[in-house]
């Protein structure tokens, strides 16, 4: 097992990318916020902090859009707490927001790798 980063070590998110990892993150089902928070985070090896200042506006967001819908239950902690799942659309858009990454990923890839001219001593 990798260890655990350290608090200097976290990475900032870029723009969109939340919105990515929330709907990645609810493939795998419903979860409220505080959980899905917590998978990001595990998931990353705590590489990753999601506060909840970003978190709640962000699945407010895409709320909106009808890529999520919401529910009440009750947590494992017999506590009431909303339940976000994907919908449909939600997968369409996380088909898509995941091919937009792989290209955004893929360009940067190709700039920070050192040309044959930069490798010549």
């Amino acid at each position: 097992m990798a260890p655990k980063a350290q608090m200097g070590e976290r990475l900032e998110l870029l723009q969109g990318t939340l919105d990515l990892l929330i709907l990645r993150t609810l493939r795998w089902g419903p979860m409220h916020g505080h959980g899905i928070a917590k998978f990001i985070e595990r998931t990353s090896q705590d590489i990753l902090k999601i506060e909840h200042g970003s978190l709640y506006p962000a699945l407010q967001r895409l709320l909106q859009e009808g890529w999520i819908k919401a529910e009440w239950g009750t947590s494992t902690n017999k506590r009431r707490a909303r339940f976000y799942r994907l919908t449909v659309a939600g997968r369409r858009q996380l088909t898509a927001e995941h091919s937009r990454w792989e290209r955004f990923t893929e360009a940067v890839a190709r700039i920070l790798r050192p040309s044959a001219a930069e490798e010549q001593p």
